[in-house]
């Protein structure tokens, strides 16, 4: 049983670096709690039955590609020697690093880490020696989350586990002293408490049309002639442009480049604007993002909601060739939030440099006849 699951392991690990893919989220450098249930395959040299267990972990996402969690494990296997009773069971304390495959709404993993562990195998044989030792711990194995909304996921993952036993018995054929590895295979729940909610902002409204020139003051009426008629002084010339920007977070779902729901009233909105005025010549969509993150990711990000916007209203009938979309990423920020520490407070300060801006452009002139 041990051997399959080793196998089924490194199958999985060959299978998620394969699928590696680039992140579709950026990390938030959210903690989460991870509590849950394990199941577990006893080395055997140990001469257990496969047992279970519990652990809870605590994790914090450090970087784009990395979180790193600790915390405790308790697992615990029967007796499967002839004529003996008791149990093998096991605490660990450790440190796992995990190298995040993508950061979309599905995050394979590899995991390493290292720790303490509490063996005690508390078998009734009566000759049993160093029935218990505490020594290291090394495990590596690979995983995936599942984040089903911001707050809550799932996480799985199946490793391996070594750590040392002095347990021996020189009258029997039991000896388990030297390193013992057991499988390991997780199931928890993820409760994220550093991601914080998006936050609502206030609608967006097209900048106002230019302000008419006043005409110039009458000239003076000389009385030797009849006074000339008052002209009024040309008005500027300049081309129509107006300008709606949209929110992020009415978009897209927090750190999605995928449309939601919500999205759609407001993009038709925007669709029947543009149908009304077929003077309109060129809208231009552009995405912009916070600061959270590399260069390389804002950059790709905001270029991806940028087309999914300019795709969906394509999808409602608006020419392609009046459509253009390009990403700006953290380049063109409305805010800098200088000061901010933490995380949450960042975030929330930084919300309206996570926008979506769209442009257009008329072949009509304001002020010209």
């Amino acid at each position: 049983m041990q051997k399959n699951l080793i196998k089924i392991a490194v199958a999985t690990a060959l299978g998620l670096v394969a699928l590696t893919a680039a992140a579709e989220d950026m990390y938030r450098g959210a903690w989460y709690a991870v509590p849950g249930a394990s199941y577990m395959s006893t080395d055997s040299d140990l001469e257990a039955k496969n047992g279970g267990g519990a652990f809870i972990r605590l994790g914090k996402e450090l970087s784009p590609k990395w979180d790193i969690q600790t915390g405790l494990s308790y697992n615990r296997a029967n007796d499967d020697i002839a004529g003996s009773s008791g149990h093998y069971k096991q605490t660990t304390f450790g440190v796992d690093a995990l190298y995040m495959l993508s950061r979309d709404s599905f995050r394979p993993f590899l995991l390493t880490g290292l720790g303490v562990a509490h063996n005690n195998v508390d078998y009734s044989i009566p000759t049993i020696q160093d029935k218990t030792k505490t020594s290291w711990l090394a495990n590596i194995g690979v995983g995936a989350q599942y984040l089903i909304n911001d707050s809550f996921g799932l996480q799985a993952d199946i490793r391996q586990q070594w750590s040392r036993s002095n347990a021996k018995a020189p009258s029997t054929t039991f000896d388990a002293d030297g390193i013992v590895g057991n499988t390991l295979v997780n199931l928890g729940g993820i409760f994220r408490f550093g991601a914080p909610t998006p936050m609502p902002v206030a609608q967006a409204e097209p900048e106002a049309a230019p302000a008419p020139v006043e005409p110039a003051p009458a000239p003076a009426v000389v009385e030797a002639e009849p006074a000339p008629a008052p002209v009024a002084a040309a008005e500027a010339c300049q081309p129509s442009i107006e300008t709606i920007t949209i929110s992020a977070e009415k978009l897209f779902g927090f750190d999605k480049s995928k449309l939601q729901d919500g999205a759609k009233p407001i993009l038709d909105g925007v669709v029947a604007k543009i149908k009304a005025n077929p003077e309109i010549e060129l809208i231009m969509v552009t995405g912009h993002t916070d600061r959270l993150g590399s260069d390389a990711y804002n950059q790709k990000l905001s270029e991806r909601r940028a087309n999914q916007v300019k795709a969906y209203l394509v999808a409602q009938g608006v020419d392609a060739k009046r459509l253009k979309a390009t990403g700006k990423g953290e380049s063109e920020p409305v805010v800098a939030c200088e000061g901010v520490k933490a995380s949450k407070e960042l975030i929330a300060c930084l919300q309206p440099n996570r926008r979506v801006v769209i442009s257009a452009s008329s072949q009509r002139e304001v002020g010209c006849h």
